[in-house]
């Protein structure tokens, strides 16, 4: 129908029946793409079920828009930025091992002489971390004492390194993970 509308923009009788025909047109595109929309409504209700939810079934209520608009708001708003000396430090969602286990201590300290002048090395803090063993019949906790000291005379700081663990940051030893391997594959009974 479009193809067959060849007119000059001089004649103005000619150009309002187009329009009207134009605005005909759409007119009964759009019913058409309803009566689509609802036929794909229809289709996709019998494919995959009615939908049961409404808002009346959920008991929505809009009342507390404003309070939860200005929560939002104030969550958007960038949290000012603490200092360096007032960030806290990072917690650990690990809780402690049980108090009732027993504990041994293994120091790894260094030298008491500073390698770089010879001075005596002073205690500033120790890192301590435990770590969940089992010995047969027993759990055990095997805590790592590395203690940090600074020479007096260069200030240089000290510490061991740690020692290689079978799972970086973890708790469990060497012993636990073997015994719990040897549970788990070996123990097994097929019966």
């Amino acid at each position: 129908m479009l193809n067959s509308l060849n007119i000059t923009p001089d004649d103005p009788e000619e150009l309002r029946s187009v329009n009207r025909l134009l605005a005909d047109e759409v007119k009964a595109l759009s019913l058409k793409v309803e009566q689509l929309q609802h036929q794909l409504h229809g289709h996709n209700r019998h494919r995959f079920g009615s939908k049961t939810e409404g808002l009346e079934q959920l008991n929505l209520t809009f009342v507390e828009d404003e309070g939860i608009s200005k929560a939002a708001m104030d969550q958007a708003k960038p949290a000012p930025q603490p200092d360096e000396d007032q960030r806290p430090r990072r917690q650990h969602s690990l809780k402690p091992l049980p108090d009732h286990l027993i504990r041994n201590d293994e120091v790894l300290s260094p030298s008491d002489d500073c390698v770089r002048c010879g001075g005596p090395l002073k205690t500033l803090g120790e890192d301590v971390i435990e770590e969940l063993e089992y010995v047969p019949g027993r759990f055990v906790v095997n805590r790592i004492v590395r203690p940090r000291k600074a020479c007096t005379c260069c200030e240089a700081i000290v510490q061991s390194p740690m020692p290689s663990r079978p799972i970086e940051r973890g708790r469990p030893g060497p012993g636990l993970l073997a015994h719990v391997l040897v549970s788990k594959y070996a123990d097994h009974r097929v019966s």
